[in-house]
């Protein structure tokens, strides 16, 4: 037998509206009361019925975030995984949980009219209250504007904000690059390459510009390689790289993958690390804590900025103003990747 919203309203001592408000999260319900029928929720165990709860008002309590459907495909068949991916439900879905929504997570074309028209279609039949850009669709200005047309709310995820009605959620790239060349070059080191991700994603550019300025700051000459994320292309470079009698001493690889490409080339070169070469990821997913040895990371907040972007549009939802750029910190944690130059 299911439990229905009059079974706690009868439970609570309360009408099937007031039940409905707290369920809503709507003001009006006196404390004392809300707990009571919150209690009796938990009680009874009762789940509200997503359907009806859209039949009562605009809201859908659905929040969608979209993400890069070659490169998320390109990593799941290859057997890697996507710890970016794990890190965006882990944070979304505790943060829609809390409120009594759901998140859904699609897989969009980077293409600027493929995914505009995917986009189009998912807001026609499922309608969510809030949608999440991450990179490259965060800078797709066709999607953006179907968005406005459709008065639907949506965050940019690792994007400063653009336009007074924007809203993003970020961590500081350029200073999270500098911070990287700051300890490398603090350690004595002085030839730092950077394993450079995507041109097409801005967090890779500003990321460059950060460590192409810190660089010139310490009158250090700036060396970037593209690897476009990825572990195979990582490997090509690092080899090519650490092959030769003038190698660089450090490198600041721009994600995980790559850092773990240039720690298996290292290896296979009898390149020692960190005596004879130092590493800088960033992610600072959980695998860096079991690589040989354990990488030295920039921990981005993803999981925090996935979150944070969800609670923001779930107030959009439930009529409140949101807005502007809400930057979150990232940490720089060293361990056993780098050391002093070596002399």
């Amino acid at each position: 037998m299911s439990i229905t919203i009059e079974d706690v309203a009868k439970a609570a001592g309360v009408s099937r509206q007031t039940v409905s408000r707290v369920i809503n999260r709507k003001p009006g319900v006196k404390p004392a009361v809300r707990e009571r029928i919150e209690e009796a929720i938990a009680v009874l165990g009762y789940v509200p019925n997503l359907a009806a709860r859209r039949m009562g008002g605009a809201r859908s309590f659905l929040i969608m975030a979209i993400n890069d459907r070659e490169r998320t495909i390109e990593n799941w068949s290859a057997g890697r995984g996507n710890d970016w991916v794990d890190q965006m439900l882990y944070g979304g879905m505790l943060a829609c949980e809390e409120r009594g929504y759901h998140m859904l997570f699609e897989l969009v074309d980077t293409e600027e009219d493929k995914a505009v028209e995917q986009v189009r279609r998912v807001l026609t039949s499922l309608q969510p209250d809030g949608i999440i850009l991450t990179q490259p669709h965060s800078e797709n200005e066709q999607l953006m504007q179907l968005l406005k047309d459709r008065g639907r709310p949506f965050a940019r995820i690792d994007q400063p904000a653009d336009g007074e009605d924007a809203l993003s959620v970020h961590f500081d790239d350029a200073k999270a690059s500098h911070a990287a060349v700051e300890h490398l070059a603090g350690l004595g080191h002085q030839r730092i390459l950077l394993l450079a991700g995507d041109s097409h994603y801005r967090a890779s550019r500003t990321r460059r510009d950060g460590y192409s300025a810190a660089m010139k700051a310490r009158g250090l000459m700036p060396e970037i390689e593209e690897a476009r994320y990825s572990f195979d292309q990582a490997s090509t470079v690092a080899t090519q790289w650490l092959s030769k009698s003038d190698r660089p001493t450090a490198v600041i690889a721009e994600n995980d993958e790559m850092a773990f490409a240039v720690l298996h080339v290292a290896d296979e070169l009898g390149v020692k690390v960190p005596d004879d070469l130092s590493i800088i990821s960033f992610e600072d997913t959980p695998g860096v804590r079991f690589s040989v040895p354990p990488l030295t990371s920039i921990r981005q907040p993803t999981a925090a900025m996935i979150g944070r972007a969800c609670e923001l549009l779930m107030d959009a939802a439930e009529g409140k103003e949101v807005g502007g750029e809400h930057i979150l910190p990232f940490e720089l944690k060293e361990r056993e990747t780098t050391g002093p130059a070596p002399q």
